[in-house]
């Protein structure tokens, strides 16, 4: 009997936990990106898309929002993304994305800003945000 009082707890707190997504915001104007170019700008790799500066944007780490990121458009974990910027700002090639504290953050920053790319949960989206890519 007691497995039953528990599933549905065990369910709900599952469920309001998970994220259903990652969305990629960015600047209005700025055109919808690929997976390949979303990775591109988040490594430093481009700093323009469609004629356009971008700027990249990260959630702090840690959050749900920038681990789901991490794993859906970059194929890495917190570790491998740090270690990766740390030897790029060592020889010189850049520094890693600014970081801020929350989704509505990231969203004033991206609203603001030209050419800046971030990304939210896609629970955080709102009418108007100009999405580049949602996976």
């Amino acid at each position: 009997m007691k497995k039953f009082t528990l599933l549905p707890l065990a369910l709900a707190l599952h469920l309001g936990g998970a994220s259903a997504g990652v969305v990629v915001i960015g600047h209005a104007g700025l055109p919808k990106l690929d997976g390949a170019t979303v990775q591109k700008v988040f490594t430093g790799k481009t700093i323009e898309v469609g004629g356009i500066a971008v700027t990249a944007i990260n959630a702090p780490p840690g959050s749900a929002a920038r681990n789901h990121f991490l794993q859906t458009y970059l194929n890495q974990d917190e570790e491998k993304y740090t270690a990766y910027w740390t030897v790029r700002r060592y020889i010189g090639k850049g520094a890693p994305p600014r970081e801020l504290a929350s989704g509505a953050e990231v969203i004033g920053a991206v609203q603001a800003t030209p050419g800046t790319i971030g990304y939210i949960d896609e629970g955080d989206l709102k009418p108007g945000l100009n999405v580049l890519i949602k996976k």
